[in-house]
Protein backbone atom coordinates (compact mmCIF):
# COMPACT_ATOMS: atom_id res chain seq x y z
CA UNK A 1 0.00 0.00 0.00
CA UNK A 2 1.58 3.03 -1.22
CA UNK A 3 2.42 5.69 1.36
CA UNK A 4 -0.04 8.98 1.54
CA UNK A 5 1.82 12.24 1.21
CA UNK A 6 1.40 14.97 3.63
CA UNK A 7 0.08 18.14 2.18
CA UNK A 8 2.18 20.94 3.05
CA UNK A 9 -0.14 23.68 2.64
CA UNK A 10 -1.91 24.95 5.46
CA UNK A 11 -5.22 25.52 6.36
CA UNK A 12 -6.21 29.26 6.29
CA UNK A 13 -7.63 31.08 8.80
CA UNK A 14 -11.62 31.41 7.22
CA UNK A 15 -11.53 35.42 6.30
CA UNK A 16 -13.35 38.14 8.26
CA UNK A 17 -16.43 39.02 6.78
CA UNK A 18 -16.41 43.15 5.91
CA UNK A 19 -19.32 45.08 7.20
CA UNK A 20 -21.58 46.21 4.31
CA UNK A 21 -20.63 49.41 2.67
CA UNK A 22 -24.42 50.41 2.10
CA UNK A 23 -25.42 50.77 5.87
CA UNK A 24 -23.04 52.93 6.18
CA UNK A 25 -23.55 54.76 3.67
CA UNK A 26 -27.53 55.13 4.81
CA UNK A 27 -26.39 56.20 8.28
CA UNK A 28 -24.50 59.14 7.39
CA UNK A 29 -26.51 60.05 4.58
CA UNK A 30 -29.87 60.39 7.34
CA UNK A 31 -29.44 63.79 9.29
CA UNK A 32 -28.74 63.64 13.22
CA UNK A 33 -31.74 64.69 15.54
CA UNK A 34 -30.71 67.97 17.06
CA UNK A 35 -28.89 67.82 20.63
CA UNK A 36 -31.22 68.45 23.25
CA UNK A 37 -30.63 71.25 25.69
CA UNK A 38 -29.19 70.33 29.12
CA UNK A 39 -31.04 71.25 31.62
CA UNK A 40 -29.20 74.21 33.83
CA UNK A 41 -27.47 72.61 36.96
CA UNK A 42 -28.87 72.87 40.15
CA UNK A 43 -27.72 74.76 43.18
CA UNK A 44 -25.66 73.03 45.67
CA UNK A 45 -28.28 73.63 48.55
CA UNK A 46 -26.88 73.26 52.30
CA UNK A 47 -28.25 69.96 53.77
CA UNK A 48 -30.99 70.80 56.39
CA UNK A 49 -30.43 68.28 59.52
CA UNK A 50 -33.16 66.87 60.73
CA UNK A 51 -34.81 67.84 63.60
CA UNK A 52 -34.63 65.07 65.51
CA UNK A 53 -31.40 64.07 65.68
CA UNK A 54 -30.58 67.62 66.44
CA UNK A 55 -33.03 67.81 69.69
CA UNK A 56 -30.79 68.39 73.09
CA UNK A 57 -30.89 64.81 74.71
CA UNK A 58 -30.30 64.66 78.35
CA UNK A 59 -27.47 61.37 79.11
CA UNK A 60 -28.22 58.88 81.92
CA UNK A 61 -25.74 59.02 84.84
CA UNK A 62 -23.94 55.67 83.25
CA UNK A 63 -23.53 57.93 80.12
CA UNK A 64 -23.00 61.02 81.32
CA UNK A 65 -19.59 59.44 83.39
CA UNK A 66 -18.42 59.17 79.63
CA UNK A 67 -19.92 61.98 77.16
CA UNK A 68 -21.03 64.46 79.71
CA UNK A 69 -24.13 65.58 81.97
CA UNK A 70 -25.51 68.40 80.02
CA UNK A 71 -27.86 67.86 77.35
CA UNK A 72 -26.81 68.07 73.46
CA UNK A 73 -28.05 66.34 70.47
CA UNK A 74 -27.88 62.45 69.58
CA UNK A 75 -25.15 63.09 66.81
CA UNK A 76 -22.70 65.11 69.15
CA UNK A 77 -23.08 62.13 72.06
CA UNK A 78 -21.68 59.28 69.50
CA UNK A 79 -18.69 61.66 68.41
CA UNK A 80 -17.92 62.40 72.22
CA UNK A 81 -18.58 58.74 72.60
CA UNK A 82 -15.94 58.27 69.56
CA UNK A 83 -13.61 60.31 71.03
CA UNK A 84 -14.04 58.48 74.39
CA UNK A 85 -13.26 55.31 72.21
CA UNK A 86 -10.05 56.50 70.39
CA UNK A 87 -8.86 58.27 73.58
CA UNK A 88 -8.78 54.86 75.79
CA UNK A 89 -7.90 52.88 72.92
CA UNK A 90 -10.77 50.50 73.41
CA UNK A 91 -11.15 49.80 69.64
CA UNK A 92 -10.71 45.80 69.24
CA UNK A 93 -7.14 46.15 67.06
CA UNK A 94 -8.11 42.67 65.24
CA UNK A 95 -12.17 43.28 64.61
CA UNK A 96 -12.18 47.46 63.91
CA UNK A 97 -15.94 47.19 64.38
CA UNK A 98 -16.20 45.80 68.11
CA UNK A 99 -15.82 48.52 70.79
CA UNK A 100 -14.26 46.65 73.92
CA UNK A 101 -16.17 48.36 76.68
CA UNK A 102 -13.83 49.43 79.84
CA UNK A 103 -15.77 49.83 83.41
CA UNK A 104 -17.72 53.27 82.33
CA UNK A 105 -18.94 51.70 79.06
CA UNK A 106 -20.08 48.51 80.92
CA UNK A 107 -22.62 50.07 82.47
CA UNK A 108 -23.79 51.72 79.24
CA UNK A 109 -23.43 48.44 77.09
CA UNK A 110 -25.34 46.58 80.36
CA UNK A 111 -22.67 44.68 81.07
CA UNK A 112 -21.73 43.42 78.45
CA UNK A 113 -17.44 43.34 77.50
CA UNK A 114 -17.88 43.78 73.71
CA UNK A 115 -20.43 45.26 71.37
CA UNK A 116 -20.11 46.23 67.95
CA UNK A 117 -20.43 49.58 66.66
CA UNK A 118 -23.60 49.08 65.13
CA UNK A 119 -25.53 47.80 68.69
CA UNK A 120 -23.53 50.17 70.50
CA UNK A 121 -25.94 53.18 68.90
CA UNK A 122 -29.04 51.02 70.42
CA UNK A 123 -27.75 50.51 73.09
CA UNK A 124 -26.38 54.38 73.91
CA UNK A 125 -29.89 55.63 72.79
CA UNK A 126 -31.89 53.41 75.94
CA UNK A 127 -29.57 56.13 77.83
CA UNK A 128 -30.95 59.15 77.01
CA UNK A 129 -33.99 60.99 77.63
CA UNK A 130 -35.86 63.79 76.08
Amino acid sequence: MPAKKKSSAKKKAPAKKAAPKKAAAKKSAAKKAPAKKKAPAKKAVARKPNAAFMKAMTPSPELAAVVGSKPMPRTEITKKLWVYIKKNNLQDPKERRMINADDNLKAVFNGKKQVSMFDMTKLVNKHLKD
